[in-house]
């Protein structure tokens, strides 16, 4: 059993298999970036260290960063354990 494809077809099919892998990128959203940001003492109660934050935040939105559509941005806040001096 012979098979027979035309040059149409066969340029057909492989310019689709070619095609198939750019689409499939040409269709991923846009890259989110990730911004770990390592607070002093306070664990978000001090508001000196929150409005630093909020000042940093509002800093990213105006040169066009929003967490959540194109930046993910992690808040860890460092714990201080008073550690007792030893005479």
């Amino acid at each position: 059993m012979t098979v027979t494809i035309g040059r149409r077809e066969l340029l057909a099919a492989l310019g689709g298999a070619a095609a198939g892998p750019l689409a499939g990128r040409a269709q991923q959203g846009e890259r989110r970036r990730l911004i770990g940001v390592l607070m002093g003492s306070g664990a978000g109660t001090d508001p000196v260290e929150q409005a630093r934050l909020a000042a940093f935040l509002r800093g990213l939105q105006q040169l066009g960063w929003t967490d959540g559509r194109n930046v993910r941005i992690d808040t860890r806040w460092q714990h201080h354990r008073h550690q007792r001096n030893r005479s």
